[in-house]
């Protein structure tokens, strides 16, 4: 990779994660890969906004696109951290080794984890307060506290002559970034489509729980001329930033329901029974013109239900009984969506059982405080007959009634 010139003496410092068994945050698949963006501002005081993590040769090759615009690591006046994780920090404790006088920029909950994460005396930071200015020659940098987007001490950066927004995690998304091909414009629509796909699954993944700050952040910041949106992970928008705007405000706004004319299905079988109804729930959505996606726990990936679930109206689980609760694998899955906060939504479930059931009691004690509206079950004991079958289309039929409506 090389250094993009953005506009002016501001660039794009980025890298690619190429490692397809990588796993991010230690949890979710990224096949397709991420991009780590930080930001360089060349002029009378060189500023550098994100740093990468200390993970394969990520920092030499921030500080070889660094050289790229001329300068050496030891040429950065003002280190601006807008977030602490360490997927944009980890390379602080050795920058601030090589480089003894940038001064750092963060918030006030970002100080102490300076020296807990990389041993960085709080000395050397500055801590700003909400809508605080600061002119570095030609360039007049506003920063603005955007908690929990997605921990608590993060802020973003807006240059206000060029109207860029650094905007952090906000504005993400997972895959990587062709070399030649970092703008919005630059793309064709089917990579638009792509990237889309990746922003819906990274905000699922990663920000969801906090939506109600995420709308925070975006009431917070609705007033300011966004031109650019420069995030640490993804593409630059120059062209259209409103689109990935609304499209987070519509990830959001999921939150509180409801979402869109979908079900995602989430299913389990031990020995085949209640996978024999799989079909029959799949084809009366399907004629009902309700687009369907279809998961099994345990075998897909949590990172990629949880995507379809928050996108997703109506979620119905299939699932047996065992030892007189919900099967594990699907326990777990439903473990991860109301972690997530995955509310407002729709639900059925189906399943089978050997001598006792069991299931569904435990199903409606872990999922009490979900937000849910559990508009029924179904089960049966051993394999389903054709007259279960018929009974589970009918349930299917009424609960396309009710999504339909839900949705208008």
């Amino acid at each position: 990779m090389h250094i993009k010139k953005i506009v002016d003496d501001v660039y794009r410092v980025s890298v690619n994660v190429e490692d397809k068994n990588y796993l991010f945050e230690g949890i979710w698949p990224i096949p397709h890969g991420i991009s780590i963006n930080g930001y360089l501002i060349k002029g009378e005081k060189n500023v550098l906004i994100d740093l990468t993590q200390n993970i394969f040769d990520f920092p030499k090759e921030f500080t070889r696109q660094i050289e790229g615009a001329k300068l050496e690591v030891e040429d950065i006046d003002i280190l601006v951290i807008n977030h602490m994780e360490p997927d944009h920090s980890g390379w602080l404790r050795e920058f601030c080794k090589k480089n003894t006088k940038a001064v750092i920029y963060c918030t006030k909950k970002a100080i102490p984890l300076l020296q807990a994460f990389s041993d960085v005396p709080a000395e050397r930071a500055i801590a700003i307060t909400d809508g605080m200015e600061l002119t570095v020659g030609d360039y007049e940098l506003q920063f603005f506290e955007t908690p929990n987007i997605h921990w608590p001490e993060t802020m973003m950066t807006y240059e206000r002559k060029r109207k860029i927004l650094f905007s952090c995690d906000a504005f993400g998304c997972y895959g990587n970034i062709e070399e030649d091909k970092i703008f919005d414009d630059q793309i064709s629509q089917e990579k638009h489509e792509f990237y889309e796909s990746e922003a819906l699954r990274y905000y699922a993944n990663i920000v969801a729980t906090f939506s109600s700050f995420v709308l925070r952040g975006l009431e917070k910041l609705k007033d300011l001329d966004i031109k650019i949106i420069c995030p640490s992970h993804g593409i630059i928008w120059r062209d259209n930033p409103s689109v990935i705007i609304n499209d987070y405000k519509r990830y959001a706004e999921y939150s509180k329901g409801p979402a869109e004319r979908d079900v995602t299905i989430i299913w389990s079988s031990m020995y085949g029974n209640t996978k024999q109804v799989l079909n029959t729930i799949i084809e009366v959505l399907r004629k009902r013109d309700i687009p369907v996606h279809v998961y099994q726990a345990p075998g897909d990936d949590a990172g990629y239900v949880l995507a379809s679930a928050w996108k997703s109206a109506g979620l119905i689980f299939c699932m047996p009984t065992y030892e007189y609760k919900m099967f594990p694998p699907m326990a777990q899955m439903i473990e991860e969506l109301l972690v997530k906060k995955v509310t407002n939504k729709k639900v059925y479930r189906f399943g089978s059982f050997g001598w006792v059931g069991g299931a569904q009691k435990d199903f409606e004690a872990k999922t009490e405080k979900s937000g849910w509206d559990i508009l029924g079950h179904y089960e049966w004991q051993g394999a389903p007959t054709e007259a279960d079958q018929e009974a589970i289309r009918t349930a299917v039929e009424g609960y396309c009634d009710t999504l339909i409506d839900f949705t208008k």
